[in-house]
């Protein structure tokens, strides 16, 4: 019989989050996040979508994942896999980097999502040890923060810039109607409207941009939403129900599609 399972750490004045889990039957629905992700897989091997391409992190390897890139996740074979990852806000990689350098250097851009590295791996783990271990010192694991990041960004980064590309407009217009109502039922057409656009044309740019379908662009916002709710003490179904979900039922199926845990196991893991 399969058995996942999974662990959650939220900083609670941070955007710095961490995960440790092992998925035989887990299925990662494609999504991204608003943070940079580097996570070891431990054992077995996890196989993955990610920039229209396919990946397979076997044990040791690294993955780095760019803010806002949308990929999948599932075991590679039947005996799963277990993994380490640690997700952290962008504003905390910049500060980190402006730290060991002694100026602003900009945001990174990872390449290469597998990197087979075995001290960025060692890295990672002892990082990632430290932030769910509770007696670990709070200069500690800032210490491993900033030490972590300095060191995959010398050894894996493409570029030490992340360099941003000028959206088309139809795109741009589309994600802010999406942002701005967050909660509607919105269709393909109310997009066209937006942009000035036809519907293929909206679908065909939005996608292109952003490496999402609008509707599963519109689904993760609303599910970040629901966790912030979360993690605020908001009941779930509260959270539910204020994030434009049918009950509290399909929200906690999404929720573990792209989260990995339920918005249960999640808010006992923050409290």
């Amino acid at each position: 019989m399969a058995h996942d399972w999974s662990r959650y750490w939220r900083s609670p004045d941070r955007p710095l989050e961490a995960m440790h889990a092992h998925f035989e039957r887990h299925v990662y629905h494609r999504h991204s996040h608003e943070t940079y992700s580097f996570g070891v897989t431990e054992a077995g091997a996890q196989s993955f979508s990610c920039r229209g391409s396919a990946h397979t992190s076997a044990a040791g390897m690294v993955m780095a994942f760019n803010p806002e890139d949308p990929h999948d996740g599932h075991a590679t074979d039947a005996l799963g896999f277990t993994y380490r990852i640690v997700h952290i806000g962008p504003e905390l990689v910049a500060g980190a980097l402006a730290d060991v350098s002694g100026r602003r250097t900009g945001l990174p851009l990872f390449a290469a999502p597998v990197v087979d590295d075995p001290a960025l791996a060692g890295a990672l783990r002892a990082l990632h040890a430290a932030l769910l271990d509770d007696g670990t010192p709070a200069l500690r694991r800032d210490e491993l923060l900033t030490a972590t990041i300095a060191a995959i960004v010398r050894r894996a980064a493409a570029s030490p810039v992340r360099e941003r590309r000028e959206r088309s407009a139809s795109a741009r217009a589309a994600r802010q109607l999406l942002h701005d109502r967050m909660t509607d039922d919105l269709t393909i057409d109310d997009l066209a409207r937006e942009t000035g656009t036809s519907r293929y044309a909206v679908y065909r740019a939005f996608h292109a941009e952003y490496g999402l379908p609008p509707s599963d662009y519109q689904r993760q916002l609303r599910l970040r939403r629901a966790r912030a709710l979360i993690a605020a003490g908001t009941p779930i179904s509260e959270a539910a129900a204020a994030t434009g979900f049918a009950d509290q039922s399909h929200l906690t199926r999404w929720f573990t599609r792209y989260f990995g845990l339920t918005p249960g196991a999640y808010r006992r893991a923050v409290s």
